[in-house]
């Protein structure tokens, strides 16, 4: 029979637009929340597995790494960006330089930095490349005179020797830029006594039996947590990879901590139920910025100068202990403004992008609280994330205090005076801006924040008012 004669052969074929229909309605259920809870806690099950076949700890690269460890495995976290290992813009962050975890690395002899990626990919690029860049830097700083630890080690799969080879011809510049911001390169010799080494696993990987034993190096572990999905496809079990990546798009306001606190109740809801079942529990959530949280923490390398998030401003104990309060937010605290009198500057900063452009001029009221051959006051700066513009005030405070102490090399302010004939240049906002760096390694002020700084500090320079790395 020819089916070229059958009259109802439309009626049995689905339409091309009909068909196109069906497979997004198939992708978008496919990519329920419950699904991505489901997948999330199935790769954490891996992610724990990997912990124990090498017995070190597990540190989540963020914002991604932390649905896959429960909050009580997470050793620490750290911010390697998949953007400074995207082919033809590999570069080494000095704003997030990640060196609280070589005190992890140095106790345990090693960790376990967990991430995951998209469908289609093996890896992200934080894990294939920014991170073995930032192993490769280090070593030469560390070990100037071992040359074999200078390698640059990149996951063949991932990255072609084209690839591999142009990032390597990067290394010296890298090295140059981080000497440039006179770290306390003797002090982390001390801490790290073996080169870095990085070392991949994914779910295809055989996993060692016993935790193995690594005499040369330090052996960086790269886990990506998630399975992989060929692009196009869509998993008959409901599986999502990279399930907790982008969870802005997907969660509701449901963060990592709660789901891990909640995860039972969680993945029994129903679809339909979610949505009010994450808003109540976050809701009763305390959350990263409680009043116990917002605890200041002093800027390393000085005895005066303070971050936190606004909530501190709640405690009359904490805020009332600062000479100074510098508060950026879009209302100001008139409570503690009346208590404080002169002892409060407010900076009017809306949120997220508007409230970077408007530090831009705001900043220039710092001069009213900088006293020419005075000691700086014993300072509090705080937003209302904690993590943004408070950090930009205070790296703008840094640079506009003097250096009174060079010792060997490394660069202090302590509670010296100030002095105005010492030039802003690029290489002091990085230098300062490592001091923030080592000292809130889990905020990251945006890039239209330091913007704003660098155009301050930069007034009467401009040419090099571009942006900080």
């Amino acid at each position: 029979m020819d089916f070229r004669d059958y009259d109802g052969l439309e009626d049995v074929l689905l339409p091309t637009s009909s068909l196109g229909q069906v497979l997004r309605s198939l992708r978008r259920s496919t990519l329920s929340i419950p699904n991505r809870l489901r997948s999330i806690q199935a790769d954490a099950s891996f992610v724990q597995e990997v912990a124990g076949a090498y017995g070190l700890p597990l540190i989540a690269n963020e914002r991604c790494g932390s649905w896959y460890i429960p909050p009580e495995r997470r050793r620490e976290r750290v911010y390697f960006k998949s953007t400074d290992g995207h082919a033809g813009t590999w570069a080494f962050s000095l704003r997030r330089l990640n060196l609280q975890l070589l005190e992890v690395i140095a106790e345990a002899g090693g960790c376990i930095i967990v991430d995951s990626t998209r469908r289609g990919k093996v890896m992200p690029d934080a894990l294939s490349k920014t991170v073995p860049i930032w192993c490769a830097v280090l070593n030469r700083i560390l070990f100037p005179q071992l040359r074999d630890a200078h390698a640059l080690h990149t996951p063949p799969r991932c990255v072609s020797s084209s690839e591999h080879d142009q990032v390597k011809s990067l290394l010296s510049h890298f090295s140059d830029q981080l000497q440039g911001i006179k770290l306390d390169v003797e002090g982390l010799r001390k801490l790290i006594k073996k080169p870095l080494r990085p070392l991949w696993v994914t779910q295809d990987s055989s996993l060692p039996v016993e935790p193995p034993q690594f005499t040369d190096f330090l052996p960086i572990i790269l886990c990506t947590s998630s399975r992989r999905v060929a692009e196009g496809d869509v998993a008959a079990d409901g599986y999502i990879q990279g399930a907790g990546d982008d969870n802005e798009g997907w969660s509701l306001g449901l963060s990592a901590d709660v789901f891990w606190q909640n995860q039972t109740i969680l993945l029994n809801a129903s679809e339909d139920s979610l949505p009010a079942l994450i808003q109540e529990l976050m809701d009763g959530s305390s959350g990263p910025h409680s009043v116990t949280a917002a605890t200041p923490t002093l800027i390393r390398n000085t005895t005066w100068l303070y971050t936190a998030h606004d909530q501190v401003l709640h405690d009359r104990l904490k805020y009332e202990a600062f000479d100074l309060i510098i508060h950026c937010s879009i209302t100001p605290n008139c409570e503690v403004a009346d208590r404080m009198q002169k002892r409060y500057l407010y900076l009017k900063c809306r949120g997220h992008k508007l409230g970077s452009r408007d530090l831009r001029e705001e900043l220039s009221k710092l001069h009213t609280c900088l006293e020419p051959n005075s000691l700086p006051p014993r300072t509090l700066v705080c937003c209302q994330t904690g993590t943004d513009l408070s950090l930009g005030v205070a790296l703008a405070l840094l640079c506009l205090q003097a250096v009174s102490e060079v010792s060997n090399n490394d660069l202090s302010l302590r509670a010296g005076r100030i002095e105005k004939s010492m030039p802003i240049t690029k290489d002091v906002i990085r230098h300062r801006l490592s001091w923030i760096a080592a000292s809130c390694p889990n905020a990251q002020p945006s890039r239209a924040t330091l913007q704003s700084v660098n155009a301050f500090l930069m007034n009467g320079n401009p040419s090099q008012a571009n942006d900080i790395r």
